[in-house]
């Protein structure tokens, strides 16, 4: 069951992760610096306001994600891949697919934003390991 108890575990839980990983902790070291509560409590809002719908949550997520330097695309698959990891040990398996397939569809638009196209993440045994290219729709 996912409520905002276990979403305020699973943003604290997975940002402590993301603070200590070699690859995504001085990206977003560069960006949030020491203030940590800030935003842990803006992406516990984002995620009740999109798995809740409680809409407490107001940003743009899009904007500031586009104003971060150094952005590369195996970022994106770290993050997915301790998403994966952090949901998995948190929610039974429908609750995790999808919050999974939430965080999918917004690193597929980030990543959009970024690089010019829309992957479709690679996942084997809960780890991104590649992108590729959605398929064109046909005329």
């Amino acid at each position: 069951m996912i409520d905002r108890p276990t979403i305020e575990t699973l943003i604290h839980d997975f940002y402590l992760d993301i603070r200590r990983d070699g690859l995504l902790g001085p990206v977003f070291a560069g960006v949030i610096g020491d203030d940590w509560g800030v935003h842990l409590g803006r992406m516990v809002e984002f995620w009740s306001t999109v798995m809740l719908g409680t809409r407490s949550f107001r940003g743009n997520v899009f904007g500031k994600h586009m104003a971060i330097p150094g952005v590369r695309a195996e970022h994106f698959l770290r993050w997915l891949t301790l998403w994966h990891h952090h949901t998995d040990r948190l929610f039974d398996a429908a609750t995790a697919g999808e919050l999974q397939r939430t965080a999918h569809g917004i690193a597929r638009n980030l990543f959009h934003g970024f690089f010019g196209e829309f992957p479709s993440f690679v996942m084997r045994d809960g780890i991104a390991i590649g992108h590729v290219p959605e398929e064109s729709p046909a005329p």
